[in-house]
């Protein structure tokens, strides 16, 4: 009989070398390593995660240090918006503000620079809630199922004792049952 594990183990352990190798190759410089040059082919929006109704921030170095540029932000509902020379020294900035019936989701906002046409791009995430943590459901669901007793937990304790004498006279039923005795 032929022993297969010592191989797929051997196996596994080279495909999990392989690709923490292609992994470590793969990384890019490290946070706050960032430069122009990163920056220059995407539209910085700030904050990134916003609720209906908020005022957004949106800049770029793409555009050159006297350079402005039309935005976009109908993906979202707010329509055209200018930006203009800024600060830092640069940097292309504008604003807009973020319609009060806007639905939760992921938006593309879009610039494109007057000199040379170039467009650059950038994402903007509308939450229902000011935090950055989603909302979970809370109470119970109303299907018609159940429920007899309630939240209440004394009735609670109630029906857990009446189960438990149930289950416990079962037994005793079933034991005396195997054993042939008259019930």
């Amino acid at each position: 009989m032929r022993h297969t594990a010592r191989p797929r183990a051997s196996r596994l352990q080279t495909v999990t070398a392989l690709a923490v190798v292609a992994v470590s190759l793969g990384v890019g410089p490290a946070y706050g390593a960032e430069t122009a040059d990163t920056r220059a082919g995407r539209l910085e929006v700030h904050p990134t995660s916003v609720v209906p109704g908020a005022e957004v921030t949106v800049g770029t170095v793409a555009c050159g240090a006297d350079g402005t540029a039309a935005g976009d932000a109908s993906s979202v509902g707010a329509g055209a918006f200018t930006l203009s020379p800024g600060t830092p020294p640069g940097n292309t900035t504008g604003r807009f503000r973020v319609p009060p019936g806007a639905q939760p989701g992921t938006y593309e906002i879009v610039a494109r620079c007057s000199r040379d046409g170039a467009e650059v791009a950038g994402d903007l995430v509308v939450r229902l809630t000011a935090g950055g943590e989603p909302t979970h459901p809370r109470g119970s669901v109303k299907t018609g199922v159940g429920g007899a007793l309630g939240p209440d937990p004394v009735k609670t304790a109630a029906g857990v004792a009446a189960l438990a004498v149930a289950a416990a006279g079962g037994t005793w039923l079933l034991h005396r049952r195997v054993r042939g005795e008259a019930i």
